[in-house]
C-alpha cells in the first residue's frame, strides 16, 4: 500500500476529470477498510495499462461490453495494482510486456462505475511491447490489435481518453521499445505527463454517470 500511496502523491492529473478521480482515490484509500480487496466492498482499486510500442497502443474488444478498452482488471490477493496491470495485460493480449525502465510508472487514474454496482478506482500504468501482433489465448477476447494514436482516440470512451493522451507523451510511445526489442529503454524526462507533484484538491464527488457493465 505504501508504494501505491507514493505513486499517487507523485502524480499530476492531466485534466479536471482526472483531478477529481485522484482526490477521491486518495480519500478512499484511507476510508475503505481493504481498498485493494474486491471482496471487501463495492468500491475497490483495479489496475489497468496503456500498452505502447512502435505502432501505437493495443486495445481489446471487451467480450461483454463490445467496445475497445485498455487491458486490465481486478487485483489478486496480495497483489499490487501495477502487478495486476501487467498480469491482466499479458493474459488479455498474449504479448510479452514489461514496465518501463525504472519500474512501474503510473500515468493516469480514473473512477468509474462497473458491473454489479461496483465502483473501480482504476490506476493506469504504462507498459511497453515489442512490435508483434497480439495473440489472445483461449477464453479471452479474440479481438486485440494495435491502434494508431488517432484511431485509438476515435474509439475511446471518456474514461480512456485521458490515459491515451498521457501515454502518447511518454518517451516509449512509438519507439518500439519493449521485451525482445533491439532498442534500449529510456527514462522519462522530468516533465513527462503523469509524473510530478500532485496538487491539492477537495474533490471526491461522483465521477459522472456510471456504466453498469464497465470492467476497468
Amino acid at each position: 500500500m505504501a508504494s501505491v500511496r507514493a505513486s499517487l502523491d507523485g502524480h499530476t492529473p492531466g485534466d479536471e476529470r482526472e483531478a477529481r478521480a485522484l482526490a477521491r482515490i486518495v480519500v478512499d484509500l484511507d476510508a475503505l477498510p481493504r481498498p485493494l480487496d474486491r471482496q471487501a466492498g463495492l468500491e475497490h482499486v483495479t489496475g489497468s495499462a496503456v500498452v505502447v510500442g512502435r505502432r501505437g497502443t493495443v486495445l481489446h474488444m471487451h467480450k461483454r461490453l463490445h467496445r475497445w478498452l485498455q487491458p486490465g482488471g481486478h487485483l489478486e490477493p496480495g497483489e499490487e495494482p501495477s502487478a495486476a496491470a501487467l498480469r491482466e495485460s499479458r493474459e488479455e493480449t498474449g504479448l510479452e510486456l514489461a514496465h518501463p525502465l525504472g519500474g512501474p510508472r503510473l500515468i493516469h487514474v480514473d473512477v468509474h462505475g462497473a458491473a454489479h454496482g461496483h465502483t473501480h478506482l482504476d490506476l493506469r500504468y504504462l507498459l511497453v511491447a515489442a512490435d508483434r501482433d497480439p495473440v489472445p489465448p483461449a477464453g479471452e477476447s479474440p479481438e486485440a490489435r494495435w491502434f494508431g494514436w488517432d484511431e485509438a482516440r476515435a474509439v475511446a470512451d471518456e474514461a480512456l481518453v485521458g490515459a491515451l493522451r498521457a501515454a502518447r507523451l511518454q518517451p516509449e510511445a512509438g519507439a518500439g521499445i519493449g521485451p525482445g526489442s533491439d532498442e534500449p529503454e529510456t527514462r522519462p524526462p522530468d516533465g513527462a505527463v503523469g509524473r510530478g507533484r500532485r496538487p491539492r484538491h477537495n474533490g471526491g464527488d461522483d465521477m459522472g454517470p456510471r456504466d453498469p457493465n464497465s470492467e476497468t
